[in-house]
Protein backbone atom coordinates (compact mmCIF):
# COMPACT_ATOMS: atom_id res chain seq x y z
CA UNK A 1 0.00 0.00 0.00
CA UNK A 2 1.35 3.50 -0.62
CA UNK A 3 3.05 5.55 2.21
CA UNK A 4 2.11 8.53 3.30
CA UNK A 5 2.84 11.15 6.08
CA UNK A 6 0.38 13.70 7.33
CA UNK A 7 1.40 16.98 9.42
CA UNK A 8 -1.27 18.70 11.64
CA UNK A 9 -1.73 21.03 14.19
CA UNK A 10 -5.01 21.42 16.68
CA UNK A 11 -7.04 24.94 16.04
CA UNK A 12 -7.56 26.38 19.48
CA UNK A 13 -10.80 24.33 19.99
CA UNK A 14 -8.58 21.14 19.99
CA UNK A 15 -5.82 22.80 22.41
CA UNK A 16 -8.85 23.34 24.84
CA UNK A 17 -9.75 19.86 24.36
CA UNK A 18 -7.06 18.68 24.73
CA UNK A 19 -6.42 20.14 28.03
CA UNK A 20 -9.88 19.18 29.28
CA UNK A 21 -9.70 16.34 28.74
CA UNK A 22 -5.95 14.94 28.38
CA UNK A 23 -5.67 11.46 26.54
CA UNK A 24 -3.60 9.46 24.05
CA UNK A 25 -5.21 10.18 20.75
CA UNK A 26 -2.93 7.62 19.20
CA UNK A 27 -5.80 5.22 19.94
CA UNK A 28 -8.88 7.32 18.46
CA UNK A 29 -6.55 8.33 14.94
CA UNK A 30 -5.42 4.73 14.26
CA UNK A 31 -8.76 3.09 14.61
CA UNK A 32 -9.98 6.14 12.12
CA UNK A 33 -6.93 5.29 9.46
CA UNK A 34 -8.57 1.63 9.88
CA UNK A 35 -11.82 2.39 9.18
CA UNK A 36 -10.59 4.61 5.85
CA UNK A 37 -9.10 1.28 4.83
CA UNK A 38 -5.29 2.16 6.04
CA UNK A 39 -2.95 1.03 8.68
CA UNK A 40 -1.13 3.49 11.08
CA UNK A 41 2.30 2.92 10.90
CA UNK A 42 3.47 5.77 13.79
CA UNK A 43 2.38 8.40 15.51
CA UNK A 44 4.17 11.53 17.19
CA UNK A 45 2.76 14.66 18.86
CA UNK A 46 5.71 17.11 18.34
CA UNK A 47 7.19 20.55 18.89
CA UNK A 48 7.45 23.34 16.17
CA UNK A 49 5.46 23.91 12.80
CA UNK A 50 2.90 21.04 13.24
CA UNK A 51 1.33 19.34 16.56
CA UNK A 52 1.22 15.73 15.31
CA UNK A 53 2.65 13.48 12.55
CA UNK A 54 1.40 10.63 11.02
CA UNK A 55 2.64 8.38 8.86
CA UNK A 56 0.24 5.75 7.61
CA UNK A 57 -0.42 3.06 4.75
CA UNK A 58 -3.77 3.88 2.81
CA UNK A 59 -4.91 1.99 -0.60
CA UNK A 60 -4.88 5.01 -2.24
CA UNK A 61 -4.88 9.17 -1.96
CA UNK A 62 -8.56 9.34 -2.15
CA UNK A 63 -8.67 7.59 1.41
CA UNK A 64 -6.28 9.68 2.70
CA UNK A 65 -8.44 12.91 1.60
CA UNK A 66 -11.61 11.32 2.67
CA UNK A 67 -10.14 10.87 5.86
CA UNK A 68 -8.31 14.77 5.94
CA UNK A 69 -12.34 15.95 4.99
CA UNK A 70 -13.92 13.92 7.97
CA UNK A 71 -11.39 14.72 10.50
CA UNK A 72 -10.71 18.80 9.25
CA UNK A 73 -14.98 19.47 9.14
CA UNK A 74 -14.39 18.50 13.09
CA UNK A 75 -12.67 22.15 13.67
CA UNK A 76 -10.35 20.67 15.89
CA UNK A 77 -7.49 21.16 13.95
CA UNK A 78 -6.57 24.60 11.77
CA UNK A 79 -3.84 22.61 9.29
CA UNK A 80 -3.58 19.48 7.74
CA UNK A 81 -0.80 18.26 5.00
CA UNK A 82 -0.29 15.04 3.94
CA UNK A 83 2.26 13.87 1.31
CA UNK A 84 2.77 10.67 -0.49
CA UNK A 85 5.78 9.18 0.26
CA UNK A 86 8.08 6.42 -1.30
CA UNK A 87 11.23 4.22 0.41
CA UNK A 88 14.31 5.17 -1.50
CA UNK A 89 13.94 1.58 -3.29
CA UNK A 90 10.59 2.17 -4.57
CA UNK A 91 11.34 5.67 -5.61
CA UNK A 92 13.69 3.89 -8.36
CA UNK A 93 10.77 3.31 -10.24
CA UNK A 94 9.05 6.53 -10.22
CA UNK A 95 12.95 7.86 -11.30
CA UNK A 96 12.75 5.78 -14.53
CA UNK A 97 9.57 6.77 -15.40
CA UNK A 98 10.64 10.31 -15.55
CA UNK A 99 13.61 9.33 -17.45
CA UNK A 100 10.92 7.94 -20.01
CA UNK A 101 8.81 10.62 -20.30
CA UNK A 102 11.17 14.14 -19.87
CA UNK A 103 12.15 14.38 -23.36
CA UNK A 104 8.71 14.85 -24.51
CA UNK A 105 8.93 18.07 -22.02
CA UNK A 106 10.22 21.35 -23.90
CA UNK A 107 10.73 23.84 -21.20
CA UNK A 108 9.05 27.49 -21.25
CA UNK A 109 10.63 29.99 -23.57
CA UNK A 110 12.30 27.05 -25.65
Amino acid sequence: MPLFITYASYSVEGKKGLIAKPEDRSKVIGALIEKSGGKMLAFYMTAGANDVVVVSEAPDGDNVAALSLAVGASGTLSKIETVRAWTGADFVAVTKQAGGIASAFTPPGR
